[in-house]
């Protein structure tokens, strides 16, 4: 079968990779030609194939150099957010951000605070360690209230009481001595009775604490307050055995003396005995110091 030559044959251009060749034409080389005779490259033809190729590449140039500045362009700007944010930058919406107000300013002043600490409680001990701070009213009555007393479950029936400025004529042994050396002013005693054991309480009043204490370092073994008997109590500690007891608090120097009321000689055994002097003397303490306590507390509201 032949073709006819009435329509335009297709153009091979071995520069431009989207020409063909001819299905005739496949499988052999096509010449270099523009139909001349004489066998000549068409050299117009070649330079408008080299422009079209040189176009081409111009436009992917400039296209690429317009992607990479975008991409420089967003990486500055992403370095921008992360040198402004302290380790990333925040993905919340705008509405989320705080406003002017909620942004403290160099010039705000400094949030002041309460004070959240008391002042240190006054000390109860300097209320009763001098005659000039200890103004309080002082009596048997108010230094041992009531007409019995409780310590943990042994009552105590309270006795006679009495309150003399001659401290030495309630005492006897070595005591006297030293309470008139040491300036005693005021000797107040009472007496517990439970069962047949009695305990005398005798509280000297010195004008110091340092008096006190010197009274309570100069006592000895003889150092006796005397016992107080009557209004129901029997006698007792008048010729028997008995145990007593010496200590200090502020300007008050206090000392026990127990025993029995059917005149029984006190005993390592008598451990009725021993707690009872040891009760009455731990109520001796806290009454002073609660004295203390009181006129602190005053102090400190006044």
């Amino acid at each position: 079968m032949s073709f006819g030559q009435g329509g335009p044959q297709s153009q091979w251009d071995p520069w431009t990779p989207q020409s063909q060749q001819p299905q005739s034409q496949q499988s052999q080389q096509q010449p270099w030609n523009s139909g001349n005779s004489d066998n000549t490259p068409d050299w117009a033809a070649l330079a408008e194939a080299s422009e079209a190729r040189a176009k081409r590449r111009r436009l992917f140039l400039i296209g690429g150099g317009a992607l990479a500045t975008v991409a420089i362009a967003g990486a500055v700007a992403v370095a921008v957010v992360s040198a402004n944010g302290s380790d990333q930058a925040s993905d919340g919406p705008s509405s989320q951000l705080p406003t002017t107000a909620d942004i403290p300013s160099a010039t705000a002043t400094e949030p002041s605070f309460a004070p959240t600490s008391a002042p240190p409680p006054l000390d109860p001990k300097d209320f009763v360690s001098s005659v000039k701070k200890d103004k309080a009213p002082l009596s048997p009555d108010l230094l041992f209230p009531g007409t019995q007393l409780t310590m943990g479950e042994t009552v105590y029936k309270k006795g006679p009481t009495a309150d003399t400025r001659t401290c030495g004529s309630a005492t006897q042994g070595t005591l006297p001595k030293v309470l008139d050396t040491n300036k005693c002013t005021r000797l107040i005693r009472v007496t517990y009775t439970q069962g047949d054991t009695a305990v005398t309480v005798g509280v000297a009043v010195f004008d110091s604490e340092a008096q006190a204490v010197k009274a309570k370092k100069d006592a000895d073994k003889k150092s006796i307050v005397r016992s107080l008997s009557g209004g129901g109590v029997k006698s007792f500690c008048t010729g028997a055995v008995c145990r007593s007891t010496t200590n200090s608090y502020g300007r008050y120097a206090y000392f026990t003396v127990a025993g029995f009321t059917n005149g029984k000689d006190v005993t390592e055994k008598s451990t009725g005995v021993f707690r009872a002097g040891d009760d009455l003397a731990e109520f001796a303490f806290r009454q002073i110091r609660r004295r203390g306590e009181a006129q602190a507390s005053a102090a400190a509201e006044g």
